[in-house]
């Protein structure tokens, strides 16, 4: 026996969803549009279906799937080429978006993007055998990156996430060393940018790149540091 499980995704209207996926190097496999809108994509093995509703309100969607691959880095670039060359940008906030790929505590190296239906699609490879949450570290900015990044792409509770990098930074007895600014300061700003505080954001993008790192330093963030350069447009 074969089986095969397609995610059945809802959206507002059908084409600005199917516009998205052919970016991304999707095919439109099958495209009904009346009575009821629906319509199918694939892309080599991954096959996605949506149908429409006109009262569903994509900035309210809970509806998401996952994707696994065992190339999520190239996967990751392919889709942000097809995005650049089809908006002209990569789009990073809101809807629909590509967010940031990176090695997740619970064992996956990951990046999450939402479509124009407010669908979030999942996509990641495993990096360990044991996908169990980490337990959180102990020390004081190595905690907050953890559980920042868990409030922000996990729960999607974005003010929490803002709170507890806020909380951290502003430590009067204790300072991060560059790579952990740098990582805050990165996330406090891509944070902001989400609630709209497009002047939180750029004040703690500038600070972020304005933080010295040594080569080798730059390598270990390189994720981090991609997701600045999206951030502000600049390499």
């Amino acid at each position: 026996m074969a089986e095969k499980t397609i995610p059945l995704l809802p959206c507002q209207t059908i084409q600005p969803v199917l516009d998205f996926y052919l970016a991304l190097g999707f095919e439109v496999t099958f495209l009904q549009k009346s009575p009821n809108p629906f319509a199918a994509v694939e892309r080599g093995d991954i096959v996605l279906q949506f149908f429409g509703m006109k009262k569903y309100e994509p900035s309210e969607s809970y509806s998401t799937c996952y994707i696994l691959t065992d190339d999520v880095d190239g996967l990751y670039e392919s889709f942000r080429s097809g995005l650049k060359a089809a908006h002209g940008k990569i789009p990073s906030r809101g809807i629909p978006r590509i967010g940031p790929l990176k090695d997740m505590s619970y064992g996956v190296r990951q990046f999450l993007m939402t479509d124009p239906g407010g669908n979030c699609i999942r996509v990641g490879q495993p990096i360990s055998e044991d996908f169990h949450h980490r337990p959180a570290p102990q020390e004081t900015f190595a905690r907050a990156l953890h559980s920042a990044a868990l409030f922000a792409d996990s729960k999607e509770d974005l003010v929490g996430a803002a709170k507890i990098i806020d909380r951290a930074l502003g430590l009067e007895d204790e300072h991060p060393p560059p790579l952990q600014l740098v990582r805050l300061l990165i996330m406090r700003g891509d944070v902001a940018g989400r609630l709209g505080d497009e002047t939180a954001a750029a004040s703690a993008l500038e600070r972020a790149a304005a933080v010295h790192l040594t080569d080798e330093e730059r390598e270990s963030v390189r994720d981090d540091l991609a997701r600045l350069a999206d951030l502000t447009g600049r390499p």
